[in-house]
């Protein structure tokens, strides 16, 4: 088995960023697992908590079914570093439309989310244990959730 790539800065914000491409583009979910440990993954969302790939993969089909024309951009990454491990601060702008029957018209949803990662050293870059979304704050104008 390949040895885990060091954590840097630099690694762990070009993972933030693509991990957000790939939410956006709504990949196919086998393209998002490598981006997560199973053994003691943990996600928490405003929605609920989800455990594992399996727990990931129905948070991932709902949102995917949910929202659309999503766009992330990542505002912040500041990582604490110790080892094979990182605490890391995120920003992320999300802005994405969603549509509920019966509804005429989609409507637009706006929010800054606060969050707090902690990624591993993987074989092939940083992977997410933990994922804490702390605070939703919606831009004006935006629809509620």
């Amino acid at each position: 088995m390949p040895s885990p790539q060091p954590l840097t800065e630099q690694s762990i914000r070009r993972f933030a960023e693509q991990w957000y491409v790939a939410l956006d583009r709504h990949v196919p979910l086998a393209d998002t697992l490598p981006y997560l440990v199973d053994e003691g993954l943990e996600m928490r969302f405003p929605e609920g908590t989800s455990r594992g790939h399996a727990g990931f993969a129905e948070w991932y089909k709902a949102v995917t079914h949910r929202f659309f024309d999503e766009e992330h951009t990542v505002t912040k990454v500041e990582p604490v570093i110790d080892g094979d491990q990182a605490t890391v601060a995120v920003g992320v702008n999300w802005q994405a439309k969603i549509w509920d029957a019966p509804g005429a018209r989609s409507a637009w949803l706006g929010f800054d989310a606060d969050q707090t990662w902690v990624v591993v050293a993987g074989a092939d870059g940083p992977r997410i244990k933990t994922y804490i979304v702390n605070a939703l704050e919606p831009m004006p104008g935006s629809a509620a959730l």
